[in-house]
């Protein structure tokens, strides 16, 4: 199985880290693997957002004008 060492970790999350592993009791390691699975895993795929339908034209004048709009 694949390793991973990390290093100069912050010590905030270093700490974070160990009370979330006691808390489940679960080594540090553990506690690591199940967060970054966690993140990494369970990530909406863009291909459940629906397209949005607008009833203009989006043409050189709307852009220019949002810009200007943006730049206020």
């Amino acid at each position: 199985m694949p390793s991973l060492v990390i290093k100069h970790l912050p010590p905030e999350i270093h700490k974070r880290l160990k009370e979330e592993a006691r808390k489940n009791h679960r080594s540090m390691t553990k506690q690591a693997i199940t967060e970054l699975e966690t993140a990494l895993l369970h990530i909406r795929p863009i291909r459940d957002f629906k397209p949005y339908r607008i009833d203009f034209k989006i043409d050189d004048g709307f852009l220019n004008a949002a810009k200007r709009w943006g730049r206020k």
